[in-house]
């Protein structure tokens, strides 16, 4: 059983470069096509001030930010067992190349389904960039499976 007193736990944030080229990999293997997402002049010429960051790509983020198999260890689990269950996001600011993003990640809830073969932990998360805007919420919802 995960420990229900790390509920409001929050990990020590983690700072992550928004690269352009990796961020023009994501967006060709999204098959985005908005010049945003793959010309930088373009994405300047919207008013942004670098090319523009898809959609999930604050998801990348985490997944960066994480160590997986820690975080695993943290709640008395293994890998194996996890499964990405939901993930919700809110934008306030854009996120562009050449930021530096502040993510920080905050226990919300632990709770159990089927008499404790399922359990979940509920994540709030920020992303923050280096002028100390908050760009993205999110919620990330991990469901370890005991059998």
């Amino acid at each position: 059983m995960i420990d229900k007193n790390l509920i409001g736990y929050s990990f020590e944030p983690v700072q992550l470069a928004v690269e352009a080229g990796r961020l023009k990999f994501v967006a060709k293997a999204l098959g985005l096509t908005d010049p945003v997402y793959i010309d930088a002049e373009k994405a300047r010429a919207e008013g942004y001030s670098d090319l523009l960051a898809p959609p999930t790509f604050p998801f990348m983020l985490e997944s960066d930010a994480l160590d997986l198999e820690g975080l695993c260890d943290f709640f008395g689990q293994k890998v194996k067992h996890l499964l990405h269950a939901e993930q919700k996001f809110t934008y306030h600011q854009p996120i562009c190349a050449g930021d530096q993003i502040t993510f920080a990640k905050t226990i919300l809830e632990i709770f159990e389904k089927k008499n404790g073969q399922l359990e979940f932990v509920v994540s709030d998360n920020t992303l923050t960039n280096q002028h100390d805007i908050l760009c993205v919420e999110s919620q990330t919802t991990y469901v370890f499976r005991n059998a």
